[in-house]
């Protein structure tokens, strides 16, 4: 019996032996405006050093505008609630004695990995639940993480960190709090930069413990900005101050039904009295902070790949960088996310295999449920048969894979994203009530709704939605 666990032991040892580390980087309301994606002004270049020598994925869909439900899906693998409380609903179940597939931090963790949280990686920085989101009793991923951190400093409870501004100050009204700022001072300013220090602290005792046991490591980091309110170190607006920014594509608030909002979250914090949606003055400031925030995240992120450098582990670990969902900067007449238009659903998705030197860029249309297998293809695992993704390493490798398509939810409505068309489909207790079809060929604006025009495309892609979220009952 000893010789048969010893044995066991070793054999463990031995197929844990030679796995790659995994760094997940989880951006909040991180468009793909960056310089990597094209958009000249931005400063990013740590992201675009991690673009230029990993994978860099054009036509990434996030399965829902908001948080909580997207994040649900990025670390399920599968398409779920559309709502921001999805984690801790599944977490209650599991409580409650449901079973669940395991989440992608569960299943590495019960295949030998060291599994660390930092920041926002589910939907409340540091993964706990209560008042201030610090009660350590009300799990937000059950099972998941052999650590769960978020440090607040003088922030003092996540809560507080998450909606924070500079040196401590704390949301207690929205419309008391400034929707942008600026304050001078080091990362530290704001809470970012307690964030990146501690997962550097993390990954300095995982990189011991990876090379003294040969156990390795799934590091998922959560950086909170751009989320709002837009408030970042000075340093980070200098660049911004002085430049003209290119027009706001199609301003104009959409005719007919949609998913159209008149920006609520945004709208709620102070803003002295201007309103982006009509002030061009005003909309400019806006999007300069919020360029600002994209810096100060992309330093963030530097500063983690330069110290996992210096520790000798880049050639050994895999990093993920992932957007939780677009947002919206006056296109459409929206600030903010919430809605089902490419600007809210599209966001970055980057991976970095030390060693490939295949195919750079993608333009095939993936999904985040597809991060899940996609890690457990790297990690030598047999991908769960409940995860709804596919893995991309094909095409990260330079293949081809079937697929190209993207299915999206919030609340009531739901799109599916193909190369040639977006279709949103309203309903009203799941029955049809309108549908939206834009032609991305033609006009990648989505303003133009031609579903009278093509029912055949309508039918067909409608009939795709159902098929596809009826996985979410199984």
């Amino acid at each position: 019996m000893i010789r048969a666990l010893i044995s066991l032991l070793i054999l463990s040892s031995l197929s844990l032996a030679g796995k790659k580390n995994i760094l997940l980087l989880c951006i909040d309301d991180l468009r793909p405006e960056l310089n990597c994606y094209g958009v000249d002004y931005i400063k990013s270049p740590h992201i675009d050093s991690l673009a230029a020598q990993g994978t860099l994925f054009q036509h990434h869909y996030v399965q829902s505008p908001t948080c909580g439900s997207s994040r649900y899906a990025m670390l399920t693998g599968r398409y779920g609630p559309a709502d921001n409380g999805a984690l801790f609903q599944r977490a209650e179940k599991i409580r409650e004695g449901d079973k669940y597939p395991a989440s992608l931090p569960a299943y590495l963790k019960s295949h030998g990995y060291t599994t660390v949280s930092v920041g926002k990686v589910s939907h409340h920085p540091g993964g706990f639940g209560g008042r201030d989101w610090d009660d350590s009793s009300k799990l937000e991923m059950p099972n998941a993480w052999s650590k769960s951190l978020m440090p607040c400093g003088p922030w003092k409870h996540p809560r507080g960190a998450m909606h924070g501004l500079a040196n401590g100050e704390v949301r207690v009204k929205a419309k008391d709090m400034a929707v942008y700022q600026a304050t001078k001072g080091p990362d530290t300013t704001y809470p970012d930069g307690l964030i990146t220090n501690e997962a550097i602290q993390q990954l300095d005792q995982l990189a011991a413990k990876s090379k003294t046991e040969e156990q390795p490591f799934f590091l998922a980091v959560g950086i909170i900005r751009p989320h709002l309110p837009f408030g970042a170190p000075a340093k980070f607006l200098d660049p911004y101050k002085d430049i003209d920014l290119p027009a706001i594509p199609h301003p104009e608030k959409p005719e007919g039904v949609s998913t159209w909002h008149a920006s609520w979250e945004f709208r709620k914090y102070k803003s002295w009295g201007n309103d982006a949606r009509t002030d061009d003055v005003f909309a400019t400031e806006v999007r300069k902070h919020y360029a600002a925030c994209v810096t100060y995240a992309d330093a963030q992120v530097g500063r983690l790949i330069e110290h996992l450098k210096k520790l000798k582990l880049t050639d050994d670990t895999i990093i993920v960088l992932w957007g939780d969902h677009g947002w919206h900067l006056g296109e459409h007449n929206i600030w903010g996310k919430h809605a089902l238009f490419e600007e809210s659903l599209r966001s970055p998705l980057i991976v970095h295999v030390p060693g490939n030197k295949q195919q750079k860029e993608v333009n095939t249309i993936v999904e985040s449920i597809d991060i899940y297998p996609t890690l457990c293809d790297f990690a030598g695992l047999v991908t769960p048969k409940e995860v709804h993704g596919i893995s991309l390493k094909p095409l990260i490798y330079g293949d081809a894979i079937n697929g190209g398509e993207a299915v999206s939810y919030f609340k009531n409505v739901q799109t599916i994203r193909t190369p040639d068309f977006r279709l949103i489909r309203h309903t009203n207790e799941g029955a049809t009530s309108h549908i939206e079809l834009y032609h991305h060929k033609e006009d990648g604006s989505e303003t133009q709704n031609i579903a009278g025009q093509h029912p055949e495309v309508v039918k067909q892609l409608e009939q795709k939605i159902v098929t596809t979220l009826d996985q979410r009952k199984n």
